[in-house]
């Protein structure tokens, strides 16, 4: 008769890699790897300067003029880091946020009075303003997201909202929720010095006189498109008027088609390389891509799209069947 054969327990399965806040079945995952968010990410900084204590509690407490491309470059290493990081990466990169704001102040333009940069207030205020230029830029520029997969991404985010110090029950969880807060703020809005000198500056960034002629021929048009995509009122405080939305839109789907044959593999080699990174951590599959987008929307959505409003005066959402 043989002998049992000894067995020791089970060995524990493997760990499953950690997707982070996201993970590649979210709307967020699948956009922000598209080249036009630059594109958005100027748009959210003209938007977020009519704010005025929001844009003088940057003015006052960073060297906005001289390090502007660092501070554009921090922003995006903090997006890719909360949306393609690690759980911890992203919690991290929360919390220095926080700590950092806890510590300044600014002083009202208006008023004189000191008040904190963490105001929730302001915080919510630069985080709809950001949400908003990546969505309207995502979908003007071609991004077939649906009426369900916008809401989603509205939704999604609130969690980038609280690592930023947000209660994120009260931060918008829709599209609806989104135009409502527009609609609510905008009697704070102005365009005032501090708003004028960021305008400038985005404008004509000062640079080595070698580079001038590429501001000119590739800059400046990428910063007129992005002001363009602005809403009317915005155009109105900065008091520039925009082209026609029509002529934006077309401008900013030849940009963003242009921006899209760039392979993804080589546009995402530039650093920090949050995509790559996030592949290599959970396999090919988490490649973002619109395609998976609209295999989303054929399983679980209706047939059509969202749109954001071309340039109007308010912010809104439609169906474009």
């Amino acid at each position: 008769m043989d002998a049992p054969v000894a067995t020791g327990p089970a060995p524990e399965p493997e760990p499953r890699p950690d997707p982070g806040l996201y993970g590649p079945d979210s709307v967020t995952w699948q956009c922000h790897g598209d080249p036009v968010m630059w594109i958005a990410g100027v748009r959210a900084l003209y938007l977020q300067a009519l704010h005025p204590r929001a844009v003088r509690a940057v003015l006052e407490n960073s060297d906005f003029r001289a390090d502007a491309w660092g501070r554009l470059l921090r922003t995006a290493d903090f997006v890719g880091t909360v949306t393609y990081g690690t759980t911890e990466a992203a919690e991290r990169a929360g919390a220095r946020v926080r700590r950092i704001h806890r510590a300044l102040s600014a002083t009202d333009p208006g008023t004189g009075e000191r008040y904190p940069v963490d105001d929730p207030e302001l915080l919510l205020w630069v985080h709809c303003a950001q949400i908003d230029s990546f969505l309207h830029v995502l979908l003007r520029s071609g991004v077939p997201l649906t009426p369900a997969q916008a809401d989603r991404y509205v939704d999604e985010n609130r969690a980038g909202a609280r690592l930023v110090g947000l209660d994120p029950a009260g931060v918008p969880a829709d599209t609806a929720g989104l135009a409502a807060y527009f609609e609510e703020v905008r009697p704070v809005l102005a365009a005032g010095p501090d708003a004028r000198a960021v305008d400038a500056f985005l404008r004509e960034p000062p640079i080595p006189a070698l580079l001038v002629p590429g501001r000119k021929l590739l800059w400046r048009p990428l910063v007129e498109l992005a002001y363009g995509t602005l809403p009317g009122y915005a155009h109105q405080l900065y008091g520039r008027p925009a082209p026609a939305p029509g002529r934006v839109t077309r401008r900013l789907r030849r940009t963003g088609r242009v921006l899209r044959t760039v392979p993804a593999r080589l546009r995402w080699q530039l650093p920090p390389g949050h995509i790559l990174n996030a592949m290599r951590r959970l396999g090919s599959a988490s490649r973002p891509s619109a395609y998976t987008l609209r295999r989303q929307a054929a399983i679980l959505d209706e047939p059509g799209r969202a749109q954001h409003d071309d340039g109007g005066g308010t912010t809104r959402w439609r169906r474009a069947d």
